[in-house]
C-alpha cells in the first residue's frame, strides 16, 4: 500500500512538510554521537548491523530490509539493536529463547545448529560510601538494581529446535483487525489526538495535522487500519524538531515502515517494504540508524497499545528482553 500522499494536504495552521528541510550535519547528531562510544557495545553491533543492511540494499538486495522491519514486528518487546542482530544472524527467525527456556517448554535444539548472539543486560546493586571511606548498602532500603554492562548469549529460532509442540500463540486471521483499531482510537484519545473521516481528502487515504487524523471514507477495515497506524506513526514522530531535520520523504518512509510492522504484527497481509529506503539517505549511515530506531520504538509504542495485558504476556513467554 502506498502512502506517498498521504500528507500532501495539510491545513493553514500546520507546517507542510518541505522536501528540502534543513539537514542535520553528523557531528551534531545525538546518534552519532553515541555510537563513538566505542566502549559502548549495544551502539556497536548496532552499527554494524546497519552497515550490512546499507551493503545489502546497495547491492540490491531489498529483502534485508523488509527482513529487518519483520523482525521489528515479531520482536517488538527485545531491544533494537538485538532485533537487528537476529534479523542479521537469521533473517528466517519467528520465536527465539535460550536453550534453558526451550528446553522448560519440552523441546531441545539440534545437532549442529548456530545459536544467534545477542546482548543481554547484568545488572548489580548500588551501594553508598560510608563514612570511613568503606561502601555498604542503603540501610532500610530495598537496593535499586542498576546497569553494570553487557554480556554475549545465544538464543535458537524455534525452526533450530524439535519436541514438544508449542502452545498456541495468538495470531490474528490475516486481514482482520479485530478490536486492534478500537484499541488504537483509544490511545490517540489518550493522546488528545483528535480523529475524524472526511471525504475532502482523496486521494489521500489519511492526513496529519499534528494533533488531529483524517481518515478518507470507504476503505477496508484491513487498509483504514494500517491508514490510520500511518497517520499515528507522523503524530507521534514528525513533530517539533524531527520534522524540520528530515525530509519529507523520510517522513514518508518513517510512517509506512511503522504502519508495515504493526500491521505484520497483527497478522495483516500489506505488501513489501520500499525497496528504494536506502536511496533517500545518501549515504549518511548515522541518519539511516536513528530512523530504525525511531521506527522500532514507534511501532512497539503503538503494539503496546492496542495489544490487550493477556496477549502482551503470551507474546512475551519466549522473550528474553535485553
Amino acid at each position: 500500500m502506498s502512502y506517498t500522499n498521504n500528507v500532501s494536504t495539510m491545513n493553514t495552521g500546520a507546517t507542510p512538510h518541505r522536501k528540502n528541510a534543513a539537514r542535520r550535519s553528523r557531528s551534531d547528531s545525538p546518534y552519532q554521537q553515541r555510537t563513538s562510544q566505542r566502549d559502548n557495545p549495544t551502539q556497536l553491533l548496532i552499527k554494524q548491523a546497519v552497515d550490512y543492511l546499507i551493503q545489502q540494499l546497495e547491492a540490491g538486495k531489498s529483502e534485508t530490509l523488509t527482513a529487518y522491519l519483520s523482525a521489528m514486528a515479531r520482536f517488538h518487546s527485545y531491544s533494537f539493536g538485538n532485533i537487528l542482530q537476529i534479523a542479521r544472524q537469521r533473517p528466517t527467525a519467528t520465536r527465539v529463547a535460550g536453550i534453558r527456556t526451550w528446553n522448560e517448554m519440552g523441546r531441545f535444539v539440534k545437532k549442529g545448529e548456530k545459536g544467534i548472539q545477542i546482548l543481554a543486560p547484568m545488572t548489580g546493586f548500588r551501594r553508598r560510601k560510608s563514612g570511613d571511606g568503606e561502601t555498604e548498602q542503603e540501610p532500610e532500603t530495598k537496593p535499586q538494581p542498576v546497569l553494570i554492562g553487557f554480556r554475549a548469549v545465544y538464543v535458537f529460532d524455534v525452526a533450530q529446535t524439535e519436541g514438544a509442540d508449542l502452545p498456541e500463540f495468538e495470531h490474528s486471521i490475516t486481514g482482520e483487525v479485530g478490536e486492534h483499531r478500537d484499541r488504537l482510537i483509544d490511545f490517540l484519545a489518550q493522546q488528545n489526538i483528535a480523529l475524524e473521516f472526511n471525504e475532502k481528502i482523496a486521494p489521500a487515504l489519511g492526513v496529519s495535522y499534528g494533533g488531529k487524523i483524517a481518515l478518507l471514507p470507504g476503505q477496508s477495515k484491513a487498509e483504514e487500519f494500517v491508514s490510520l497506524v500511518h497517520e499515528t506513526a507522523h503524530e507521534l514522530l514528525h513533530k517539533a524538531e524531527r520534522r524540520t531535520m528530515t525530509t519529507a520523504t523520510v517522513r514518508e518512509t518513517e510512517a509506512e515502515a511503522v504502519a508495515f510492522i504493526v500491521g505484520q504484527a497483527i497478522g495483516l497481509e500489506i505488501g513489501r517494504a520500499s525497496s528504494d529506503y536506502i536511496q533517500m539517505y545518501a549515504g549518511n549511515t548515522t541518519l539511516l540508524a536513528e530512523s530504525l530506531e525511531v521506527i522500532q520504538r514507534t511501532a512497539s509504542t503503538i503494539l503496546r497499545a492496542i495489544r490487550s495485558e493477556e496477549a502482551i504476556q503470551r507474546n512475551q513467554v519466549v522473550a528474553e528482553v535485553a
